[in-house]
């Protein structure tokens, strides 16, 4: 095993593990109840799996799936979803955190005389650390929750860039991968955050827990790496069967698509087209990102319908030329070329006739 695959899958779940824990804790100071803990204890499926996967599969990845992603999300969602349902009080202001922050820096400077003149340098790294999380828990609760929205969704982007990849995939398509996942956890935030920042939103329970539902499901497409990959066409598969030859040809197409349609775009403009209609909720930016919607599913299904009427043609023009597809995983056009090619060089063959072998000056005597 190399060393930098184990340091790569070690510290990306160690990141996963310490930032599912700082969620835990933030529930446990909100709710003021030690049994929140207990949610901790879904950690250890994370590294159940880190076991598994340096005992198996050397420390690399899988293929279509990353079960350390999806681990993730199953410890860090339930503490994200707690926070938003409970959704604290506390003033955010800056005159306020202004005062925190002058408090603490005192509390900081009398902590460290005390522990100079007392009990030596361990006391005063304790009396330090205690001041830290003291200052940390002067935060307003409604700043903490959008803190860890966001540290959630660039750790996995970051994370999925630190794992390492299996031979499946290329580095080509994990770029790829990686910057479909930027826009996309955008999207995601924008969604929670705007969604939920309205007061009359935050006045409906049956609201709150159906964006967050929205929300949970729009995250299930980060374990997924089918964006980038097409799926294998068996050798047994014939021209008739038109929908596996569109699938095999189009897999890495159509599934944007389907996860634009009915996992993120789609119930986003559900939801919102509910917000305005039936609850008459509006605002400038729910308008906005509603048309934004709109005009994605729009697009995303004028691309399907190209991709069908494109593979359409190519299979009736192979029809009429009486030729049998061949695999459709690779672009019509390519495969043109590539039989092209293939019949100049025959040409070439059939034209240039291989020399033969020139006779001595005695032979032809």
């Amino acid at each position: 095993m190399e060393l930098m695959v184990l340091l790569n899958a070690l510290i990306t779940r160690l990141l996963f593990v310490l930032h599912s824990l700082i969620g835990v804790w933030r529930v446990t100071a909100v709710k003021k109840e030690p049994m929140y803990w207990l949610l901790a204890l879904l950690n250890l499926l994370l590294c159940l799996e880190t076991g598994l996967t340096l005992k198996f599969k050397q420390g690399r990845g899988y293929k279509w799936f990353s079960p350390a992603i999806f681990l993730y999300l199953i410890c860090i969602v339930p503490s994200l979803w707690l926070l938003e349902i409970h959704h604290g009080t506390q003033y955010c202001g800056n005159e306020p955190g202004a005062v925190q922050v002058n408090v603490s820096n005192q509390d900081f400077n009398q902590s460290r005389e005390s522990s100079h003149g007392i009990e030596g340098t361990d006391h005063h790294i304790i009396q330090t650390a205690k001041v830290f999380v003291n200052q940390l828990s002067t935060i307003c609760e409604t700043v903490w929750t959008l803190a860890l929205h966001q540290t959630f969704l660039l750790l996995l982007v970051v994370g999925r860039w630190l794992l390492p990849i299996g031979v499946e995939i290329t580095r080509d398509q994990l770029s790829q991968l990686l910057l479909m996942f930027v826009g996309t956890a955008a999207d995601i935030l924008e969604f929670a955050s705007e969604t939920l920042d309205i007061e009359d939103v935050r006045k409906n329970y049956v609201l709150i827990n159906a964006i967050l539902a929205v929300w949970t499901w729009s995250m299930l497409q980060f374990p997924l790496d089918l964006a980038v990959q097409h799926i294998g066409c068996k050798p047994s598969t014939s021209a008739r069967r038109i929908p596996s030859l569109l699938l095999c040809r189009y897999s890495a197409e159509l599934w944007n698509i389907g996860v634009s349609l009915f996992i993120q775009d789609g119930p986003f403009f559900i939801v919102r087209s509910i917000l305005m209609g039936h609850f008459r909720i509006f605002n400038q930016m729910l308008v906005f990102f509603t048309a934004k919607n709109i005009l994605v599913v729009t697009l995303q299904l004028y691309r399907l319908a190209v991709i069908t009427l494109d593979f359409r043609a190519t299979v009736l023009q192979k029809r009429r030329k009486g030729e049998v597809c061949c695999c459709p995983c690779e672009p019509y056009e390519a495969r043109a070329h590539a039989t092209g090619h293939q019949e100049n060089e025959m040409k070439e063959f059939v034209a240039f006739p291989p020399k033969e072998e020139s006779q001595t000056p005695l032979e032809d005597h």
